[in-house]
C-alpha cells in the first residue's frame, strides 16, 4: 500500500483488452476493479486506423470472477456501448 500526503492508497491493476466490433471498429480498452466489485473501462474506438472516438463504462457485480470471464464482460460492455451509440 502506497502513501501520499499521509493517505494510504491501495494499488489497482489496469488490464487491457482489444477488439472489433460488429460493426468493424476496433478498439483498445483499459479497465480496472473500483470499488464495490464494479469494473471501469475506458476504450478508444478506430477504423482503418483513424480515431473515431472514446467511450467509458462501468461492469458491475465483478467480485470473484476469474480473468478470462472479466475480460468477456468488459469486451462485452464495449461493444453494447460503440455499437448502442453510432
Amino acid at each position: 500500500m502506497a502513501h501520499l500526503h499521509g493517505l494510504a492508497l491501495e494499488a489497482s491493476t489496469m488490464a487491457i483488452v482489444t477488439g472489433k466490433t460488429e460493426n468493424g471498429f476496433t478498439y483498445e480498452a483499459e479497465y480496472e476493479q473500483a470499488k464495490s466489485g464494479r469494473i471501469n473501462w475506458t476504450a478508444t474506438y478506430r477504423r482503418s486506423g483513424d480515431f473515431c472516438g472514446m467511450r467509458h463504462g462501468r461492469v458491475e457485480e465483478s467480485v470473484d470472477t476469474p480473468p478470462a470471464q472479466l475480460d468477456a464482460a468488459v469486451k462485452s460492455d464495449i461493444e453494447d456501448t460503440w455499437v448502442r451509440s453510432s
